[in-house]
């Protein structure tokens, strides 16, 4: 049998009135007794700082978003946290306001010259003319009214062999009831702004007298959804030619089935997916097995397949990485501490180069040193006496080559915060339409968030182009492209 001081630790001997000697002749089986409780007190012990840990977890410290943080959740406000400028709320003193630009004078529908016939002080009579005259302006929207066209179709007899032909529609007509802007704004309502079957119809009958029925809606997504298909597969060809590209994942409902949402993200094109799997393959599927560029991602292990040279792991991750070191104390905190220190020096500095203030040369030969500190740590926090912050640091060391991409190649962020971004309105649609029910409601949520978020970085009118593309398909003509124009490239 092992001596005590080997057993119990100092703690315990001190509170045990049990000396060395006592302890070698006491009896083998309380021996096994008192080692046994030892043993099941250590695995409660850490089951109770595995718990604690996960009770608090939060968006600061893991990968949690912020909308399942309890209301108890206070930021870490120490070192490594922006403290408040303690100023109040709102537009500051000095502050140019944001105010509604005036229509031009030849856009208006009626312009009135307002002048005051009498002197507010004297009464006496006023002429003239005022050269700067104050404008007030007032949008108002005309009472609209849907035009309905009527095609009558006529069948004729043949006076010869007695043939009944009916007369065709034609060209560009549609072959359904609503018109391709119509079709385009069902789909916007709810592919855009996720509203719902019922609350669409609602719409378009208050605002537009427009009498719709609830399977009309799903319908004619499903039109859109077969209009924009070609374009948003040349979107995904474009993406994942790109030198540079982030991409994310989120929870996703097919039915009864559990799915994923996936997003690729680029300066310009962003395309979405929706897929039954959350695996290597379907991030293979999204990015193309032949990338060529560098792809900004979390660690998880569906991305490991690219060599880390074409990899940037995102540092808004690693630095809640760091949080939850901090929280666990003792060597943890410190390591976690002195990471934080030299995570937001980094950033500091990356903003300087974003800003123009710091040249990428000189930001590359001030992050040498930061590069070897953060390494060292790393590789000490993989001895760290918590399993969790040394299991973190041994995790991150075998792509510590991606940690720094972002420093040698131009064009690379140092975080995801780009994939992140555009997946949240896919969250907002989960929470609102708790996912999609078949296989052709997702290719139309896919397709549509492919249209919405990839003019809105093009600063394209979204009405306007799916009218277009509605249009182009009545017309059998191709829809107009979601790529880049030249002049976007250079301009």
């Amino acid at each position: 049998m092992a001596p005590i001081d080997e057993i119990l630790p100092a703690d315990l001997l001190q509170a045990l009135p049990v000396s060395a000697e006592d302890w070698a002749h006491t009896p083998k089986s309380i021996q096994g007794l008192v080692i046994g409780l030892r043993t099941r007190l250590q695995a409660v012990e850490a089951e109770v700082v595995r718990l604690r840990e996960q009770l608090n977890r939060n968006s600061g410290n893991s990968s949690q978003p912020p909308s399942r943080d309890g209301p108890g959740v206070v930021r870490r406000t120490g070192a490594g946290k922006k403290k408040g400028s303690g100023r109040k709320c709102g537009g500051q003193k000095g502050h140019p306001g944001a105010q509604r630009k005036l229509v031009p004078v030849e856009e208006l529908k009626a312009l009135y010259d307002v002048k005051p016939p009498n002197c507010h002080r004297c009464g006496g009579i006023l002429k003239g003319e005022d050269p700067n005259p104050d404008r007030h302006q007032v949008a108002e929207v005309p009472p609209a009214k849907v035009e309905v066209t009527e095609y009558r179709l006529h069948t004729l007899t043949c006076p010869i062999c007695g043939a009944d032909t009916r007369a065709e529609l034609p060209k560009g007509v549609p072959r359904g009831g609503f018109g391709p802007r119509l079709q385009a704004m069902v789909s916007i309502l709810s592919g855009c702004y996720h509203l719902s079957k019922r609350e669409t119809v609602g719409i378009l009958g208050n605002f537009f007298k427009v009498e719709l029925g609830l399977g009309s809606v799903p319908n004619l997504e499903k039109r859109t959804s077969g209009v924009i298909a070609q374009v948003v597969e040349d979107a995904r060809t474009y993406v994942r030619s790109q030198a540079a590209a982030h991409q994310d994942e989120t929870g996703w409902k097919q039915g009864l089935d559990k799915a994923w949402l996936w997003v690729l993200a680029t300066e310009y094109v962003t395309v979405f997916l929706i897929d039954l799997h959350r695996s290597g393959e379907v991030a293979k599927k999204m990015l193309g097995t032949d990338f060529k560029g560098v792809l900004n991602s979390d660690r998880w292990s569906a991305y490991n397949w690219l060599d880390n040279s074409q990899r940037q792991l995102c540092w808004s991750h690693l630095r809640r990485d760091f949080e939850a070191f901090v929280e666990r104390s003792g060597e943890s905190q410190v390591l976690g501490e002195t990471l934080l220190t030299l995570t937001n020096q980094m950033f500091t500095w990356w903003h300087c180069v974003r800003k123009g203030s710091l040249s990428r040369t000189q930001f590359q030969e001030q992050m040498i040193q930061v590069r070897t500190q953060v390494g060292e740590l790393l590789r000490q926090g993989t001895t760290c006496p918590h399993s969790g912050t040394a299991g973190t640091c041994r995790d991150i060391l075998k792509r510590e080559a991606a940690l720094w991409t972002f420093v040698d190649v131009e064009g690379v962020e140092p975080t995801n915060n780009m994939g992140e971004q555009k997946i949240r309105p896919g969250v907002l649609w989960r929470n609102s339409s708790f996912g999609t029910q078949s296989k052709s409601g997702s290719r139309f949520v896919e397709r549509i968030m492919t249209v919405v978020s990839t003019l809105k970085q093009q600063d394209r009118n979204l009405l306007d182009y799916l009218t277009e593309a509605c249009e182009a398909a009545n017309q059998g003509r191709p829809p107009p492209s979601l790529l880049p124009t030249l002049s976007m490239l250079t301009g």
